[in-house]
């Protein structure tokens, strides 16, 4: 016989715990509307100056003047984890020597037009920790 799977809750986290848990990953996804469809581009980040700075295959021209950036840590076998989408202004980042700094420090996936380095300034940070429901 098999066990029945355990109930799961979702409590939400302050904005100072989200900020915490998103300094410490460093794997994410950039959500935008491109031609009336919502584009997901998975993106590295470093959370440098109260700021976030973002590397995505996606072109300088899509990004939005406030875009929205998701990143979870989710373990699936223990039904525990957290999520979190931070969303602000962003900006491209054109300095050639801080983009090279960048490049350096953030891995990406593709090189040419399609690999955007940007800063987003959270405006609104939510984020919630997924936990099993006590019994």
């Amino acid at each position: 016989m098999s066990n029945p799977p355990a109930t799961s809750r979702m409590v939400e986290v302050s904005g100072a715990e989200a900020l915490w848990l998103l300094e410490g990953s460093s794997l994410g996804r950039l959500v935008y509307v491109q031609r009336d469809l919502t584009a997901v581009r998975p993106a590295r980040h470093v959370w440098e100056y109260g700021r976030l700075v973002v590397r995505t295959p996606a072109p300088a021209a899509a990004v939005p003047a406030t875009a929205t950036y998701h990143v979870d840590e989710i373990r699936a076998v223990a039904g525990t984890g957290w999520t979190l989408t931070v969303s602000g202004p962003a900006e491209v980042i054109t300095d050639p020597d801080e983009a090279a700094h960048y490049r350096r420090t953030l891995t990406g996936w593709s090189h040419g037009p399609h690999d955007t380095l940007l800063r987003l300034a959270p405006k609104s940070v939510a984020g919630f920790r997924l936990a099993r429901a006590e019994v």
